[in-house]
């Protein structure tokens, strides 16, 4: 038969690897309508806040600009969100002031080596890896993560220059100096946050305007929330048309942000050395600078992202691929260090703005990218103007909500374990942020261990020992197990012979077998055996390769009480009782 002809389709693997390819070929009108209005708007956002968290990573304003385009690009042709939006971020910022010691040089490579150890991990799917860090960690990362980085920002508030950037130094020359404020920056940034902090209520309590209601009342609701959806942008015009005006008179009561490098940055391989006044810093000795931050910065990167994505996924009805947004960000990150860019991530703030805007496609950040590309090419001159308080509140704005004081009252409420790693990570975030991460981490891998170590083990009484693992056994427990079993089969006359119940037990190693084999010789030396039940297959296999001498097996527990299999050569038992005595090992 003749083959039928029609439009080719790419192949299964090109499309996982190239998700733009899945939602191109149905591209339409009113897709690129809404998704011009989402990146537009997510343009005025990113825009002021990207000049914002230069300064929180302690970078030229410029590199925060830099930072904002190239991942807009490369998303739209890798991720597999249509929300998400990847740029500078406060957590992220604070981060490279951290690793980076206020070096653009620095800064940049930590950029390309994030991305290529985010590459990597997405072709090895190592993704797997981001779940050793657990909710109360990140939970106390962000909230201290908001208090530093807020504070940091009352010295351009308050107008003081010269402040430590260390938390508690901070605190204390801030505290020192008061007296120093400077009345015109404190007056603006009070204002610029009431306004911020007004505009933000008004949008959360904002009621959607039904296509029913008249024309006057829509283009009421469209205005009101445009302005309240572009807050960040019209505080800071505000407040630079304030600092113009000033200026014009012959005054200045306002410190500015200053000049800014006008147009695009050149596409160039980051430097891998830096000049020095004592010589150069080799590229070696600059990744053992950035020692911890080199895992940190990809693997909080990774976190963030990924975390965005699957709240907006859930919350939209799509699914992501983990393994492909890895990719996503590893080549964003690699790609945007040849521009200048330092390390990116997806932003909570301005993904929220996209999806409130009615996105459809990750092509809404080809917009987004386009207005920053404009801003560096025609804008910089006027960002003389902008007033360093502005900036300022526009970070506290966005940085408040992250801090969490109802999880310290959940975990004490849920699991009060759980506050151990979330009280190391949050007070030892405030000396250094790596201190605490990474503190945080080793406090949560040990609660972990501990849990594999000493599982809840269930043992009842009665004519013969009934013991319940609850949960599969590896070789930190076997310990536990042995010592449970001895002290309660053989401390009491008569001995009794106990019955293994493995209903919960999935998987066990050589230790553990081992561990069972030694058990079972110290039970028959005293005339006791030990018998197993409801062992699941993977198990039996393995238990049954071990050869054990005098290994007994039933499928479920009341066949191991009928055959007596708890008794030395299957002679007759009483049965089971559990009505005797049941207790619960603790963890």
């Amino acid at each position: 038969a003749p083959r039928q002809r029609g439009r080719s389709r790419p192949c299964p693997g090109l499309r996982t690897r190239l998700p733009v390819l899945r939602w191109l070929p149905r591209y339409s009108l009113a897709w690129l309508q809404l998704d011009l209005i989402a990146g537009l708007t997510v343009g005025l956002t990113v825009v002021p806040q990207a000049l914002a968290y230069a300064e929180v990573a302690g970078l030229p304003l410029q590199y925060g600009l830099y930072s904002s385009f190239m991942g807009c690009f490369v998303y739209c042709f890798l991720g597999t969100a249509k929300d998400v939006t990847l740029g500078p971020t406060a957590i992220m910022s604070l981060l490279v002031s951290s690793y980076a010691f206020h070096e653009p040089v620095y800064a940049i490579l930590l950029a390309f080596l994030s991305g290529c150890i985010q590459l990597a991990m997405g072709l090895l799917h190592l993704g797997f890896l981001l779940d050793f860090i657990s909710c109360p960690v990140i939970k106390g990362f962000t909230s201290a993560a908001s208090i530093t980085i807020s504070f940091n920002q009352i010295k351009n508030i308050l107008g003081l220059q010269g402040i430590p950037r260390q938390f508690f130094l901070q605190v204390y020359e801030t505290l020192r100096r008061t007296g120093e404020t400077r009345a015109g920056d404190a007056i603006l940034g009070l204002a610029c946050l009431a306004a911020l902090a007004g505009l933000r209520a008004m949008k959360s309590r904002l009621p959607r305007a039904a296509h029913a209601e008249p024309l006057a009342a829509r283009v009421s609701y469209l205005i009101v929330w445009t302005a309240a959806t572009a807050r960040n942008a019209l505080v800071v015009l505000f407040a630079g048309l304030v600092a113009y005006s000033f200026q014009v008179m012959g005054s200045q009561p306002l410190t500015l942000t200053g000049s800014i490098p006008q147009g695009l940055p050149a596409f160039r391989l980051p430097c891998f050395s830096m000049a020095a006044p004592n010589g150069t810093i080799p590229f070696r000795s600059m990744v053992e600078d950035m020692g911890v931050g080199l895992a940190v910065v990809p693997l909080m990167g990774l976190l963030e992202t990924i975390a965005i994505a699957k709240a907006f996924a859930s919350q939209n009805d799509y699914r992501i691929d983990p393994n492909q947004e890895l990719l996503a960000m590893g080549f964003a990150n690699v790609l945007g260090s040849f521009v200048s860019s330092y390390p990116i991530t997806g932003s909570f703030g301005r993904t929220a703005v996209n999806a409130q805007s009615g996105v459809c496609t990750p092509a809404g950040g080809l917009v987004t990218g386009a207005l920053v590309l404009l801003s560096l090419a025609y804008l910089t001159s006027f960002f003389y103007y902008i007033p360093k308080a502005a900036l300022a509140a526009v970070i506290i704005s966005a940085v408040v909500p992250m801090f969490d004081a109802g999880i310290f009252r959940t975990l004490w409420r849920v699991k009060r374990l759980d506050l151990v790693p979330l009280c190391v990570t949050f007070l030892l975030c405030f000396w250094e942020v790596q201190y605490g991460i990474v503190a945080g981490v080793l406090v949560s891998g040990i609660l972990l261990l501990y849990s594999i170590a000493r599982p809840p083990i269930k043992v009842s009484e009665g004519d013969v020992l009934l013991v319940q693992p609850g949960s599969s056994l590896h070789f930190p427990a076997i310990e536990c197990l042995r010592d449970t079993v001895c002290s309660r089969a053989l401390a009491v006359s008569p001995p009794r012979s106990v019955i293994l119940d493995c209903c919960h037990i999935s998987s066990i190693d050589y230790t553990v077998v081992a561990g069972l084999a030694e058990l079972l010789q110290e039970l028959r030396k005293h005339g006791l055996s030990l018998a197993f039940c409801s062992l699941q297959d993977p198990v039996l296999q393995v238990l049954l390769s071990a050869d054990l001498e005098g290994f007994q097996h039933f499928p479920s527990r009341e066949e191991a009480e009928r055959c007596g299999g708890a008794e030395p050569g299957g002679s007759g038992a009483a049965p089971f009782t559990s009505t005797t005595e049941s207790l619960l090992l603790p963890a």
